[in-house]
């Protein structure tokens, strides 16, 4: 198993469709077999430009171990789902 991290920016909107979002992806990474270590939520924060007509976004990282196939079910969720604005996955260092 190896650790990664996501940092994804969410759409701003209401505090209960932005916890629907997490608890997606949560669920996605346990579901394929990776354990989530931590999650941080930074909150709602003005973005650097405009991305997709919106200036806000709700930041959220998890900390994670698993497998190369749940890193590759996360990117290929987190780029299909309109919810999510930007979206990094990284591999950490051992």
């Amino acid at each position: 198993m190896r650790k990664y991290e996501v940092i994804f920016i969410v759409k701003p909107l209401e505090e209960e469709a932005t916890n629907a979002v997490l608890a997606k992806f949560e669920n996605l990474v346990t579901a394929n077999g990776g354990n989530i270590e931590k999650i941080d939520r930074w909150g709602k924060k003005r973005l650097a430009y405009e991305v997709k007509d919106f200036t806000e976004g709700y930041y959220c990282i998890f900390y994670f171990t698993g497998e190369p196939a749940v890193v590759a079910e996360l990117d290929r969720v987190m780029k299909i789902t309109d919810e999510i604005l930007k979206h990094m996955v990284i591999k950490e260092d051992e």
